[in-house]
């Protein structure tokens, strides 16, 4: 089992055309995934090493029936984009993109809640999804997951993702699904939502869950695990020894006042009956211990 994404996932990819479109689009589906269309009005009827390329998503989904898609478009045109794939029909989208306007972050967000509700939204500023050995939307190299659970994965980081990944894996621990939801104050799907998904997946045993810095969505992820979870959440934040006021690599990375510090995080994690890892390497022995 899985959340979000597997093995009958067809997607489109915004973006198929460009460098890194291409290059990653290609490497997803020599991963297994089902790319089946890119999207380019004035590239459409020709094709990326047998994708074919479309004017709109809408045209995209009409023609193949995809239901994902995924956004290697330049900032500036990332808002019109996740519009155009809820408007073509597209029910998870996926923004790789960094450095998207927090201000268009806003209102692609808010307009996404109040017209299609029921399209789900990963990022922006996000290495993506990968359902290990069945689908990979985004940039996380497949060779370092491993499939069959029983661990689901969540993290705002994207390097640190792929550390938890690479530790788990050379240990033998298979994953369900890994999910980045990205760094940006601003994303289309939190910890909560992918807490949630975790568990209700009957595949899932256990969760490993990667912070950071900055803002209360750790706090709030650890009041629903008090809560609601019934599996095993074992909790990282990074940026423990960043100094307050400095922002730190992320958008979203910064301490305002006495809120978002990593102490206050780690303290809300360990009051929920959280495992908590000192460093990425800890995921492995926390893990195994709570399976």
């Amino acid at each position: 089992m899985s959340i979000f994404v597997n093995k009958d996932t067809k997607v489109i990819y915004q973006g198929l055309t460009g460098s890194q479109g291409r290059f990653h689009g290609l490497r997803n589906r020599a991963y297994g995934t089902q790319v089946v269309a890119g999207t380019n009005p004035k590239k459409a009827g020709t094709d990326v090493e047998g994708v074919p390329i479309y004017a709109t998503v809408g045209e995209a989904v009409e023609a193949t029936g995809a239901t994902a898609s995924c956004i290697f478009i330049p900032a500036a045109g990332v808002a019109s984009a996740v519009m155009e794939a809820a408007e073509g029909g597209v029910e998870f989208i996926v923004v790789i993109t960094e450095g998207v306007p927090m201000h268009d972050e806003a209102r692609f967000y808010n307009e996404l809640k109040q017209r299609y509700p029921n399209v789900q939204l990963l990022g922006p500023n996000c290495p993506g999804i990968i359902t290990p050995g069945e689908c990979n939307i985004g940039i996380t190299p497949g060779e370092i997951a491993l499939g069959g659970g029983p661990v689901g994965i969540v993290s705002r980081s994207g390097t640190l993702t792929y550390q938890a990944l690479h530790e788990m894996t050379s240990r033998g621990i298979g994953q369900t699904t890994c999910v980045g939801i990205g760094g940006d104050p601003i994303n289309g799907t939190n910890f909560i939502d992918c807490l949630a998904a975790f568990e209700k997946d009957p595949a899932t045993k256990a969760i490993a869950m990667m912070g950071e810095i900055g803002g209360t969505d750790e706090q709030e992820a650890a009041e629903f695990v008090k809560q609601h979870m019934t599996k095993p959440v074992v909790g990282f934040i990074a940026g423990q020894t960043a100094p307050p006021g400095r922002r730190m690599g992320h958008a979203g990375a910064i301490i305002s006042g006495s809120s978002g510090t990593a102490q206050e995080k780690l303290e809300a994690f360990a009051a929920a009956g959280m495992g908590v890892a000192k460093r990425p390497i800890d995921f492995v022995e926390l893990i195994q211990a709570r399976l």
